[in-house]
């Protein structure tokens, strides 16, 4: 048996090897940290039991990633969103309880060994099945650019209402196992008592979260930030799990009331790292549920109960999102999003075996049955958009119309900018193009933005610059230039392959927040790439120059010498212990002094010779002897006590390092 430590790092040691396994098949991570959890648990090889470390690990993970959900909500966007949350999360979950009860009922009448399903037994099933995956969906919707469309708000709007209904089921479930008559008052007590609880978060956390963070960034350590950031994030899910709730929902509040900070995406940067890390062991530990014996026993049964409450959860949601004001597409895409079963379902189920409601067998048929539903899942949304199109005529028109819209306006467009996302960015560069008398054409996957801003003037329309349609609806054929304002690499690589492919020519400028990933989308198409970090050192030092003096012409100058070099000079900093309150730098580039000391085999070499660059990545940005600065050049001598200056990634500068000093 593994000790604590020795199971994490099996698990750690898995993980990579099924990560890279399915990578190389082009296949989602999320289905390799489920297949290494079915293989090497205990209803596979045996390697790793199901025990109370794994589901520790397991536990942080979804801290982590309701923490991160957290950081894209705000009180005024929940409060937006509470039609959604109270109203159609509500009804999904009444819903599908009645209507799981009605299932196992039925399923008990054709199959008489299954007559011990007693109605307490069906509502606990029901709550159990009733939940979807917070952390398999979120996580889909985060890679797929779908969090802020009208079916991502409607998704996670049902997810937060079932975490929020976990809390009354465990309450009721074994009341209802004791047949109590003292169901309302027990309910009543834990209701309350959690409002009081989320009230006091709410409420004290709002006040306190953005002071307390200046006192900690005025310290100007990144280990005391990151120390906070834990702190925060597992003390709300403590408080929680305290008043009975759950640590999935006090980590969403915390997330949520940092996002009301303008610290909110240093802390997203900061916490990217433990949430992915968690979240995968968390998708291994349910893989390792999942005993292959006896879905092959039980083939036709774990069939049934994957395809029925699967289909049921779908028509029923998205029955009730159309009955809530969705269009059909949708509603079907609510209904794709949720249809599965959910993590905290397991919970429900294991607490109905422990009341002895439901026979252990069909708990593991169940248990199957829920588990391969979560493994269809990242396939299911991958074909959404066909699945829609199939099943909603009335969709595929009006994807058609809204693309034939969009080319109508258009049409008689020439030389035009295409500007994908209209937020921010997006809307100033729209001003200044339409004050210069250049025309322009917005793509926004927001309904409400593109309708209040085409209610302003604006020349934007519904639809998704990733998608080839769109792009050539757009008026790519004729269009002068593309812009991507939005900051989101995996987005701008889909928009330059499909620029590459119709239109490799058209220049295109993208945005991004520093210059981690310049390389990657220079190589892809890019025309320009503007790092947001650098430009706004640019414009610093620009300020800065022109106070002290310096003529303007020569200021922009530099800063235009700047540009035309790719920001070389710019890019990697020197690292300290505390970088300063100035935000998270994602880049991998650094800079770092070396010291030619007595002895060393560049001594007496020419740069050319030593050729750092092409021997091991780094480059030389900077010679300095005494107080001299050198002339780069291939011939440049180096001697002893001159200082170099390397940049690149680490590994590169220990390399140029070694060959510098001890070749």
């Amino acid at each position: 048996m593994f000790s604590g430590l020795e199971l994490t790092l099996f698990l750690l040691a898995a993980a990579v090897l099924g990560v890279v396994a399915f990578r190389m098949m082009h296949l989602p991570p999320m289905l390799g940290y489920l297949v290494v959890g079915i293989v090497i648990g205990p209803h596979g090889l045996g390697f790793a039991e199901d025990n109370e470390t794994t589901h520790a690990l397991a536990e942080f993970g979804v801290v982590f990633l309701m923490f991160s959900i957290g950081l894209e909500f705000s009180l005024s966007k929940l409060s937006a969103m509470r039609h959604i949350v109270f109203g159609l999360g509500m009804a999904q979950v009444a819903t599908t309880i009645a209507a799981t009860m009605v299932f196992g009922w039925s399923v008990a009448y054709f199959l008489p060994q299954l007559t011990t399903i007693s109605w307490q037994a069906a509502f606990a099933l029901g709550g159990a099945l009733t939940m979807s995956s917070t952390a398999i969906v979120s996580k889909l919707l985060t890679e797929r650019l779908e969090l802020e469309t009208e079916h991502g708000r409607r998704i996670l709007g049902v997810l937060l209402f079932q975490d929020l209904a976990l809390v009354p089921l465990l309450i009721v479930v074994p009341a209802l196992a004791s047949n109590s008559g003292n169901i309302m008052v027990t309910l009543g007590w834990a209701v309350g008592k959690a409002l009081v609880v989320l009230a006091l978060l709410l409420f004290f956390g709002h006040k306190l979260m953005r002071g307390w963070f200046r006192i900690v960034v005025k310290r100007r350590s990144q280990e005391l930030f990151m120390l906070n950031l834990l702190l925060i994030t597992l003390g709300a899910a403590w408080i929680t799990e305290k008043a009975g709730l759950s640590l999935a929902l006090g980590a969403f509040i915390a997330g949520m009331l940092i996002s009301e900070t303008e610290f909110k995406h240093q802390v997203e940067e900061d916490i990217k790292s433990f949430r992915d890390v968690l979240l995968g062991l968390f998708f291994i530990t349910i893989g390792m549920l999942l005993n292959v014996r006896v879905v092959l026993d039980h083939w036709f049964l774990v069939l049934l109960l994957l395809c029925g409450p699967v289909l049921l959860k779908f028509g029923l949601i998205a029955a009730l999102a159309k009955l809530f004001g969705s269009g059909s597409g949708v509603a079907l895409r609510t209904g794709l999003g949720l249809a599965q079963a959910g993590e905290f379902g397991f919970v429900l189920l294991n607490q109905a075996g422990g009341l002895r409601l439901i026979d252990p067998l069909l708990i593991q048929v169940i248990l199957a049955a829920m588990v391969l539903s979560m493994l269809a899942t990242p396939f299911i949304l991958a074909k959404s958009d066909a699945i829609v199109m199939k099943l909603s005529a009335n969709e595929w028109m009006l994807q058609s119309l809204a693309l034939t819209q969009l080319a109508t306006r258009t049409m008689a467009v020439q030389k035009h900018v295409i500007i994908a996302g209209f937020g921010r960015s997006g809307q100033s560069l729209a001003r200044l193009l339409e004050e210069e008398g250049i025309a322009y054409h917005a793509l926004e996957t927001d309904p409400e933005l593109v309708q209040d801003a085409r209610s302003g003037g604006a020349n934007v329309s519904y639809g998704d610059a990733g998608r080839r349609e769109s792009l050539v609806a757009a008026g790519i054929h004729r269009a002068a230039a593309l812009v991507v304002s939005y900051a989101s690499t995996p987005s701008a690589l889909k928009v330059l392959h499909h620029v590459s492919e119709l239109e490799p020519e058209l220049p295109v400028i993208v945005r991004s927040y520093d210059d981690a990933d310049l390389d990657k989308l220079l190589a892809a198409g890019a025309t320009e790439v503007v790092p947001e970090s650098l430009e706004g050192s640019l414009m610093l030092a620009s300020h800065a120059l022109v106070m002290l003096g310096v003529p303007l012409r020569r200021v922009v100058h530099r800063v235009q010498e700047a540009r035309d070099e790719r920001y070389a000079s710019l890019r990697g900093y020197f690292h300290g212990l505390a970088d300063g309150d100035d935000g998270h730098d994602g880049a991998n580039v650094r800079l770092q002094s070396v010291t030619l000391i007595e002895g060393a085999s560049a001594i007496g070499r020419t740069l050319g010779e030593m050729d750092l660059e092409a021997q091991c990545g780094a480059g030389v940005t900077m010679v300095r002897r005494g107080k001299q600065r050198l002339t780069l050049a291939h011939d440049t001598i180096l001697m002893g006590g001159d200082i170099l200056v390397l940049r690149g990634a680490s590994e590169e500068i220990a390399r140029a390092e070694r060959r510098l000093l001890n070749q």
